[in-house]
C-alpha cells in the first residue's frame, strides 16, 4: 500500500469520529498536557542554576519536538498522531511498537493519579488530614472515584471531556499566576527579604545535574505531540494543531522558569516535596495568615483540577492507539468499536480503565507515598523517552518513504533532539 493511499484509507475510518477540537481547545491542551506540576519541583533542586538548565533544554530539546511536530502535523494530521507518523515515514512494525509503548506509557503514569490527588487533598485539608499520609485506602479510594469519572468522561466524548481540559488548563493559569505573586506578597509582608527571580549563576556540570537536566527535556518538556493523536477530532486540523504549538510553547516555558523560581523563594533548601511541590509553596508562602484559610484549598483545588483534567487528556488520547491498531488489523478490531451516540472508542475505554487501575493498585505494593510515585512516573518516562527516538527518526531518515523529505533545518533539530533523548 503507498503512504498516499494509507493516508486516504486512514482519513476515511476516522470520517464517522466527531470534530470537537478548535484552536482554542487544543493551545489550553497543550499547555495543560505539557505543565506537569512536579518539574518546578525538580528544576528547584538545581537553585540559580535553574534558568540556564531550563534554557539548554529548551534549545536542544523542546524546540526541536515544537518544530519537528509543527511539520509532521500540517502535513499529515492524521488520527493517531505518532503512530502514524511512523507507519508512514518507517514502517507497520514500528508504528505498532511506538502504539504500545504510548499505551503502556499512559497506563503507568494514570496509575499515579491516586497519589498525586491525595496528596493535594492532605494539603488542602492542612495538619488535622497529616495521618492519610501514606494511607493505602484512601489513596486506593480516591485512585478508583478519579478513574471511574475518566472513563464516564471519555465514554461521553470530547464534546463533554474538552469542558474538562479547557477548565483545569484555566484553574492551572489562574494557580501559577498565584504562585508567581506569593514571593512579592511575602516581600511586602516582610516574611521574605528579596525576591530575584531572573537570578542566573553558572551551573555545576554534575552527574546529578545532568540527570536533572534529562529530566528537563524529555520529562518536563515533552508533549507537543500529544494532541496530534487526536487529529482527526480536530477541525482544520493541518492548521489547528502546529497553530496550537506555536501559540502555547512561550507560554509554557515562562511558566516553568518563573514557576520554579517562585517555589525556590517560598520552600528552603532540599526540603522541596517532589510529588506537590506547588501546594507545598502555597502553603509555607501563605503560613498562618486568615487569608490561608481561604485562598490555600482554592489554590490547591485548583492544582488537583488540574491533574485530573490532564489525566483525561492522556485517557483520552490513549484509548485512540488501540482504536487505529485496529483499523491496521494489528489488534482485534473490537478496540475500534465505535458507541452508536457519541461515536468513542467504548471498547478500548473500558479495557484501559481496568488496567489503569490495576497498575495504581501494584505500584503501592509494599512501598511508602513517595516511592511508589518515582517508581511508576520513572518507569513511564522511559516508555515515553522511547517513542521520542521515534518521533525524531522519522523526519531524518523515514520521511522519503512518503515522496517527501523534510527540510534540512528540521533534519538538523530533529537530530538535536534524537541526540538529547539518547543522553537522557
Amino acid at each position: 500500500m503507498s503512504p498516499s493511499s494509507g493516508v486516504e484509507r486512514v482519513e476515511a475510518q476516522s470520517a464517522p469520529l466527531r470534530r470537537e477540537l478548535g484552536l482554542t481547545d487544543l493551545v489550553l491542551t497543550q499547555i495543560l498536557y505539557v505543565v506537569g506540576l512536579s518539574w518546578v519541583g525538580v528544576a528547584a533542586k538545581l537553585g540559580t542554576a535553574q534558568i540556564p538548565f531550563w534554557l539548554a533544554a529548551m534549545a536542544l530539546f523542546y524546540l526541536p519536538q515544537a518544530a519537528v511536530v509543527v511539520y509532521l502535523s500540517r502535513r499529515f494530521p492524521l488520527e493517531g498522531g505518532l503512530y502514524q507518523w511512523a507507519k508512514l515515514g518507517l514502517n507497520g512494525g514500528i508504528a505498532f511498537l511506538v502504539g504500545w509503548n504510548l499505551w503502556i506509557y499512559a497506563i503507568v503514569l494514570l496509575g499515579t493519579i491516586g497519589l498525586a490527588i491525595a496528596n493535594a487533598l492532605i494539603y488542602a485539608i492542612g495538619p488535622r488530614a497529616a495521618w492519610l499520609s501514606g494511607n493505602h485506602v484512601f489513596i486506593g479510594a480516591v485512585s478508583g472515584v478519579v478513574l471511574e469519572a475518566l472513563v464516564i468522561v471519555s465514554i461521553l466524548g470530547l464534546r463533554v471531556s474538552k469542558w474538562v481540559h479547557n477548565s483545569g488548563a484555566l484553574l492551572l493559569l489562574t494557580a501559577f499566576a498565584f504562585l508567581l505573586v506569593l514571593p512579592l506578597i511575602n516581600v511586602a509582608r516582610g516574611t521574605l527579604r528579596e525576591y530575584h527571580p531572573l537570578t542566573i549563576t553558572t551551573p555545576a556540570i554534575t552527574l546529578l545535574n545532568a540527570n536533572i537536566f534529562g529530566k528537563l527535556a524529555v520529562g518536563a518538556l515533552s508533549g507537543f505531540e500529544y494532541v496530534a493523536v487526536l487529529a482527526g477530532e480536530a477541525r482544520d486540523a493541518q492548521r489547528t494543531i502546529a497553530k496550537s504549538v506555536i501559540v502555547a510553547a512561550p507560554i509554557i516555558a515562562l511558566m516553568f522558569i518563573l514557576g520554579t523560581s517562585a517555589v525556590q523563594a517560598l520552600v528552603p533548601p532540599g526540603q522541596v516535596d517532589l510529588v506537590g511541590p506547588i501546594p507545598q509553596a502555597f502553603r509555607l508562602g501563605l503560613g498562618s495568615s486568615g487569608v490561608a484559610a481561604i485562598l490555600i484549598p482554592f489554590a490547591v483545588m485548583a492544582v488537583s483540577a488540574r491533574t485530573i483534567a490532564n489525566s483525561s487528556v492522556l485517557f483520552t488520547a490513549t484509548t485512540r492507539m488501540p482504536m487505529v491498531a485496529g483499523w491496521d488489523g494489528l489488534i482485534p478490531v473490537w478496540f475500534s468499536t465505535l458507541h452508536p451516540r457519541y461515536r468513542t472508542p467504548v471498547n478500548s475505554v473500558l479495557f484501559i480503565g481496568a488496567c489503569a487501575l490495576i497498575f495504581a493498585a501494584a505500584g503501592m505494593i509494599n512501598v511508602g507515598e513517595q516511592e511508589a510515585f518515582q517508581l511508576l512516573d520513572n518507569a513511564a518516562g522511559i516508555l515515553y523517552g522511547l517513542t521520542y527516538l521515534v518521533l525524531f527518526a522519522v523526519p531524518i531518515v523515514g520521511l522519503a518513504r512518503t515522496g517527501q523529505r523534510a527540510p534540512r533545518w528540521i533534519a538538523v533539530a530533529a537530530a538535536a533532539g534524537f541526540a538529547t533523548t539518547s543522553s537522557t
